[in-house]
């Protein structure tokens, strides 16, 4: 087996609703499209999900077999395709609702050939998924970089103080972290993002079951770019290209996307890469995140979770 990046977590259909009135589909979910941008960058991604044997489902799963997402056995055991209605506003900002089921498909778990597990937003918290995430990254850590974007969804998710918990958990067992300013502002009310942000990337370090806590935090902030902050104690910034807005959804995730694969392309993923994580120079960061804002700046100026092509990068 090859060298791949596991991605666990929800696949499902995007309902979208716009201003004027119109309505149309989208195949989706936040760990789908962070492999969707994996695949489109040509990385070999492996994707574990739970889909229905419905139309959702076969839309969803040519949509991910078109940019060279594979499925973990077993993703296909759904009763039905999970929902989410996305409402957007006149800025193309959505709000989400959702219809939807979660679990691991079973004997899911990271090889010797898995260089990371992703993981992130709805999976890592929906049970009996998300108990079950948790043991299969505590499990990954021998072989595997792991990459966390929380994506909070505070419709599934409850109060911030319900979620806070289980999401600082997996902070402190992943090695990289991604969170938009307004995913801190909703869990640390009254707190700075970027404060807030530290506090992940130092005092949950020497975190649980082994953890070093991450080496890498960064900290999304739409169309003003994104701050890393580094286990050597350097912030870096970058500045988001200007970008036509038509919708935001799936920018974050094209950005955790684009961000695995710099990291790969750098030879940071692996667990025994996870001293030289740690030790990230700040000019190796600079380069990965100008191409993770070139990405998601693509992404936000097409309709739906578009992200793109490593030829449309490098051409």
């Amino acid at each position: 087996m090859s060298s791949h990046v596991l991605a666990v977590g929800e696949a499902l259909v995007d309902e979208v609703h716009r201003p004027d009135g119109s309505a149309a589909e989208h195949p989706g979910g936040s760990i789908a499209n962070v492999a969707l941008t994996l695949g489109r960058l040509g990385r070999d991604v492996r994707l574990a999900t739970w889909l229905g044997r419905d139309g959702r489902g076969d839309a969803v799963r040519a949509w991910l077999a078109e940019s060279g997402v594979a499925l973990a056995d077993g993703s296909d055991g759904a009763e039905r395709t999970s929902v989410a209605v996305a409402t957007l506003d006149d800025g193309g900002s959505a709000t989400y609702e959702f219809d939807l089921t979660w679990q691991v498909p079973e004997r899911t778990a990271a090889g010797p050939d898995t260089l990371a597990v992703h993981t992130g937003s709805i999976a890592a918290v929906l049970e009996p998924g998300g108990g079950q995430v948790r043991a299969l990254v505590e499990a990954a850590r021998a072989t595997s970089t792991i990459t966390y974007d929380p994506n909070a969804r505070p419709v599934i998710m409850g109060s911030a103080d319900a979620a806070r918990e289980r999401i600082e958990g997996l902070v402190a067992l992943a090695d990289v972290v991604k969170v938009s300013d307004e995913d801190l502002g909703w869990l640390y009310p009254g707190q700075d993002p970027i404060e807030a942000a530290r506090a992940w990337q130092g005092t949950l370090s020497g975190g649980v079951a082994g953890g070093r806590g991450p080496a890498l935090v960064v900290v999304t902030q739409g169309g003003e770019g994104a701050v890393a902050l580094t286990a050597g104690g350097g912030d870096v910034e970058v500045k988001a290209p200007s970008a036509q807005v038509v919708d935001t959804v799936g920018a974050g995730d094209s950005f955790m996307g684009a961000l695995i694969d710099g990291l790969w392309g750098h030879d940071l993923l692996g667990a025994e890469r996870r001293d030289a994580l740690h030790a990230i120079a700040p000019d190796v960061v600079t380069a990965v995140l100008e191409r993770c804002v070139a990405v998601a700046a693509i992404t936000v100026s097409r309709a739906g979770a578009n992200p793109p092509r490593r030829a449309e990068l490098d051409g």
